[in-house]
């Protein structure tokens, strides 16, 4: 078994004192910049690794964060823990992952678990953005940061998608590509992101002078077999076919290609989609591949990551809500070229 490298041998091997490599390593003290160089050369040639323990004890930081969700399928949550990784790996903090299943007894036990690791901050996250039972950020006694989920407490600081924007700028597109009939099928109502998308999608024709088609704004689940049931509806209905479509999801949208299809309708010349989400796996899938809102979930994980961090340090942030802008991804379901 390979002897442990430890400070003294990095301050032998760069010919300084350990006080020396200590200040170097730590970025703490007045030494010169090139002698910080050297021995950081030094430590990172002889695989020095510092003892975590006894720096959190020493600067009283674990250099850990927790991140508790209830997104049992990761399909939000892994993008946004991917963010904040890659924001929080440069400061060298590390990321714990506990999901909680929307069960407040499994939430407890993983909370009291990541205290018990003197964790420096929590990251809530969910699998819908609607609000959440809000934790006692005074009793936890560390700083706390809503991410894809929001809270009601006057001081919570909540990180969120743009999804009115990315329904407008949907909207518009298809405006932009000529398209005056256009139609929204969405997901369940009870959903926030549901009814901000309706905004957004309305917003955009009003400014263009249009109006939603008659019986045209349709809501059901996030399902492929939703979407499928809402073009059939919209094939059968007397007030006719629209010429464009603005889905709540890729997964209705891909349900709703396969029932336009199925109804002979061409797609993209007679109607097109754009939809949300952009999951490749669906999206890019998809005959025609969908046009879709990408909600910029690895931004909206990596903005949480760097909040939590500013907190942690001391620095003021105004609570609140954010909204991380969306990107649309072009691909054909539109009639644009692809520019995916």
């Amino acid at each position: 078994m390979r002897t442990p490298i430890t400070i003294r041998n990095v301050a032998t091997e760069a010919g300084v004192s350990i006080s020396t490599v200590s200040k170097a390593l730590n970025g703490t003290g007045h030494i010169g910049a090139k002698t910080r160089e050297h021995v950081i050369a030094v430590a990172n040639r002889l695989g020095f690794r510092p003892n975590d323990l006894a720096q959190s004890l020493h600067r009283g930081r674990s250099f850990s964060v927790g991140i508790l969700s209830n997104d049992i399928y990761g399909r939000f949550t892994l993008p946004i823990v991917g963010g904040i990784e890659e924001a929080l790996s440069d400061n060298r903090v590390s990321v714990f992952l506990c999901n909680a299943a929307d069960d407040p007894e499994r939430q407890k036990r993983h909370l009291d678990a990541l205290l018990s690791k003197r964790i420096d901050g929590l990251i809530l996250t969910a699998r819908r953005t609607d609000y959440i039972a809000p934790l006692d950020i005074a009793a936890l006694g560390i700083p706390v940061v809503y991410a894809y989920a929001q809270s009601a407490a006057p001081d919570a600081i909540c990180i969120l998608p743009d999804d009115e924007g990315g329904a407008y700028d949907a909207t518009r597109h298809l405006i932009a590509l000529g398209r005056k009939r256009i139609a929204h099928v969405g997901g369940p109502q009870s959903f926030e992101a549901t009814r901000l998308r309706q905004t957004g999608y309305r917003a955009a024709l009003t400014q263009a002078g249009l109006a939603p088609p008659p019986d045209s704004e349709l809501f059901g689940t996030w399902s492929e077999e939703w979407g499928r049931d809402a073009a059939h509806c919209l094939i059968d209905a007397n007030a006719g076919l629209p010429d464009a479509i603005v889905c709540g999801s890729d997964q209705i949208a891909r349900g709703m290609a396969d029932g336009l299809r199925e109804g002979g309708v061409d797609m993209p010349r007679q109607v097109a989609l754009v939809s949300f989400d952009n999951w490749d796996v669906i999206a890019a899938a998809t005959r025609p591949a969908l046009t879709t809102v990408d909600p910029n979930l690895k931004e909206l994980g990596a903005q949480a990551g760097l909040t939590l961090l500013s907190l942690i340090e001391g620095k003021a942030v105004t609570p609140g809500t954010r909204h991380v802008p969306s990107k649309l991804v072009i691909r054909r379901s539109c009639g644009s070229p692809d520019r995916s």
